[in-house]
């Protein structure tokens, strides 16, 4: 059995684990030298913000409701790699491809 294990807005989702009160509203995430938006969660897809949009338009969202954060290598691989941990206890073999995982999974009985 094969799966790919892919976290929604993975960025976005990982700045709510330390942002709670960020949650349900639109977050986007810049890239590393905050030139663009790299990833958006749906409620900022929703209000029809989508990627790759430059500084300057990112100001006036900044101004209209402030959920914009520069990228966080860090927490993001820090994030994967538990979430890889909990999916290892299902799998036998994973590779992982960004934040999306391909998996070889066991069928039941899982692994001990």
């Amino acid at each position: 059995m094969f799966a790919l294990v892919d976290a929604n807005s993975f960025y976005c989702s990982a700045e709510q684990v330390f942002r709670p009160d960020w949650r349900g509203k639109p977050i986007v995430v810049l890239s590393n030298n905050d030139g663009c938006i790299i990833a958006g969660n749906r409620q900022a897809k929703e209000t029809g913000i989508g990627k790759y949009l430059l500084l300057s338009s990112q100001r006036i969202m900044r101004e209209a409701w402030g959920m914009v954060c520069s990228s966080n290598n860090e927490l993001y691989t820090d994030l994967l790699r538990k979430m890889m941990n909990i999916v290892d206890y299902f799998t036998f073999e994973q590779h992982v491809y960004s934040n999306d995982v391909y998996c070889h999974c066991y069928s039941w009985p899982l692994k001990y």
